[in-house]
C-alpha cells in the first residue's frame, strides 16, 4: 500500500535559522536521507518551494481559475513530501521516522503527517 508523507515546518523557526543552523541541518539530513533511500520503501522524495511560489487552480463557472499563493494559509506549510510503500500504517510510520523531517524540530518545528493512499496510478 502507498502512503504519502507530508513534512510540515514552522515558517517563523525556519526564517530564524542562522547559516550555522543550516550547516547543522545539512549534517543531519545527509545520513537520514541515505537511510530512507536504503530502506527500499521510498518511491518519491521531494522538497517543495515556499508558499509564495505556489499556484492554486480552482474550478470556476467558465473553467478553471488560477491564483498565486498557497491553497490554505498556515504557519506550518509543507516543506517536503515523500511516498512510501508499506504493508500498513505502522510500517509506514516506522519508515517515515527515517526522514530528516522527523529529526529537525529544533530548527524547523513541524512534523510529518502520514496518509494512506487508496488509489495510486504509476506515471
Amino acid at each position: 500500500m502507498k502512503f504519502i508523507c507530508l513534512c510540515h515546518y514552522d515558517q517563523a523557526k525556519f526564517a530564524a535559522c542562522t547559516p550555522e543552523d543550516f550547516q547543522a541541518v545539512a549534517a543531519i539530513c545527509a545520513p537520514r536521507d541515505r537511510q530512507l533511500q536504503a530502506s527500499g520503501h521510498a518511491d518519491v522524495i521531494c522538497s517543495v518551494a515556499a508558499p509564495a511560489d505556489y499556484a492554486v487552480i480552482r474550478p470556476g463557472e467558465n473553467g478553471p481559475t488560477v491564483a498565486r499563493g498557497a491553497y490554505a494559509d498556515t504557519s506550518e506549510p509543507w516543506g517536503a513530501y515523500f511516498v512510501v510503500d508499506a504493508d500498513d500504517i505502522e510500517q509506514a510510520i516506522k519508515i517515515a521516522k527515517l526522514h530528516p523531517g522527523a529529526h529537525l524540530g529544533r530548527y524547523f518545528g513541524g512534523g510529518i503527517e502520514v496518509r494512506p493512499c487508496h488509489v495510486h496510478w504509476p506515471a
